[in-house]
């Protein structure tokens, strides 16, 4: 043993102090991995609805409908950074308004902005949010009518206020819901062909052909999707997933959520304890045409059958237990080409002469805003126990929803479409050969191969099949 003049005894009683401390040190991770901390969530509701006189994406706004416009969603709060998932009844949020709508969010939620999941419904009878065309409508000395940033960038700030005071809010998740339900005589193909696989005609949200109301529905997603976050007996949120367009008639000047948000208002009735929060799916083919011919009262009906699904879907419910251990975020970047029709130079000069593409100049201006963007998306992908939820950009057409489900039957998965508005309709492959609104260059500022892009980032997110 060393006197206590020595001064080697200093040294050995340090790194044996040492040695005690990063056994303690250890021993606490240890601890903190062996018994995973609780999973959290903070639920955010806020009236994103413009000022009366305004300008909705079509038309001028006389008022607010009874309802308003929402942008609802819930902040997971866990291990890492907090995750946000987020749905706004507005008709899409592209370019630099996406990125400015998602960094405001992110900010306000103490995250990143690639951990915030940002989604349009699509309604008609709402603002659009898209910096990038507003900017280029001014520099061509044109009106940009709908794309004022005055317009939405203080509800952007209103969403982010409501945001942070929800935070405090937070409460522990114990369990997560799934349930499941089909949706009768809503959703109907918006492109319809006969027996032998002719293009016969477009079926749109609102039909009034009697040809084209009598045939099959088409290839559809009826499956209504719900995933609820539960504290104990008591849901937290209840988030529901369909795919279809939301319009049941529009142009009314009246800013409303349309069926959707009657059938999300209904369930909100039902289910007061928990917020209920609805993503519209993979609907760029898919709307209510064949059950809707734009008579006003079949508003209320779509709506019924809407909230009809999400009560039977809810109401199969199974639970299982959730810990901050069951959450996490994967996120792949991609790169959608550009449709090869679509011209700068052409779309410039269109513009400068003050002429725009037939449907109009705003028009003109988006597809050049999208020629101009980097074209870079983040696919993302939420694991939440045995459910994905994945959120994918555009218009996307049901075919995607429908093999990501496919792929992985071991799994609940679930798809929000309508993120990062910029592509416009995402058709497949094989739709870009045939006729149709939807895979125009006016509509699909995209290229056919954007297929297998999106395709493979799907599958890298989902991982592999079950054997």
């Amino acid at each position: 043993m060393f006197s206590r003049k020595d001064p080697r005894r200093r040294g050995v009683l340090v790194f044996m102090l040492r040695c005690f401390l990063t056994l303690l040190f250890c021993t606490g991770l240890s601890l903190a991995n062996a018994v995973a901390g609780p999973l959290r969530a903070a639920v955010f509701d806020c009236d994103v609805t413009p000022a009366p006189g305004s300008l909705l994406v079509y038309d001028p706004m006389i008022r607010a409908g009874e309802l308003g416009l929402r942008c609802r969603g819930v902040v997971l709060i866990g291990k890492e950074a907090p995750i946000v998932l987020c749905a706004v009844d507005w008709i899409g949020i592209a370019n630099e308004g996406f990125t400015e709508f998602r960094e405001a969010i992110a900010q306000a939620a103490g995250t990143e902005p690639q951990r915030v999941a940002l989604h349009s419904l699509h309604q008609h009878d709402s603002p659009i949010c898209d910096y990038t065309t507003e900017r280029i409508l001014r520099e061509t000395g044109a009106d940009p009518g709908p794309f004022r940033a005055e317009i939405t960038r203080p509800l952007i700030q209103r969403v982010a206020d409501t945001i942070r005071a929800a935070l405090p809010g937070a409460v522990d998740v114990t369990h997560l819901g799934w349930g499941e339900a089909a949706v009768q005589e809503v959703a109907s193909n918006r492109r319809v062909f006969d027996a032998a696989g002719k293009f016969i005609g477009q079926r749109f949200t609102a039909c009034k052909d009697p040809v084209l109301r009598a045939a099959p529905e088409g290839l559809i997603d009826p499956l209504i999707k719900v995933l609820s976050l539960w504290k104990g007996d008591q849901p937290v949120a209840v988030l529901s997933y369909f795919a279809t367009h939301p319009q049941s008639y529009y142009r009314t000047g009246v800013a409303n959520p349309d069926f959707p948000g009657i059938a999300r208002f209904l369930r909100g009735q039902s289910v007061p304890a928990g917020l209920h929060v609805h993503f519209c799916g993979a609907g760029g083919n898919i709307g209510a045409g064949k059950y809707n011919d734009g008579a006003p009262e079949n508003r209320t009906v779509l709506a019924q059958r809407l909230a009809d699904g999400m009560t039977r879907a809810f109401a199969s419910t199974k639970k299982e237990t959730v810990t901050a251990e069951d959450a996490g975020w994967d996120m792949v970047p991609v790169e959608l080409p550009a449709n090869p029709a679509l011209d700068e130079e052409a779309l410039e000069m269109a513009l400068l002469a003050g002429k725009g593409r037939p449907d109009g100049i705003l028009g003109t201006a988006m597809q050049l805003a999208w020629l101009r963007s980097s074209h870079k998306i983040e696919v993302s992908c939420l694991r939440l126990g045995s459910t994905r939820v994945l959120h994918l950009p555009g218009e996307l057409f049901v075919e995607y929803q429908l093999a990501a489900a496919a792929r992985r039957p071991d799994l609940h998965v679930a798809m929000a479409a309508y993120g990062e508005y910029g592509p416009g309709y995402i058709g497949t492959a094989k739709s870009y050969g045939e006729e149709g609104y939807e895979v125009k260059p006016t509509s699909s500022f995209v290229a056919p191969e954007s297929e297998a892009i999106l395709t493979a980032a799907i599958h890298q997110l989902l991982g592999a099949p079950p054997r």
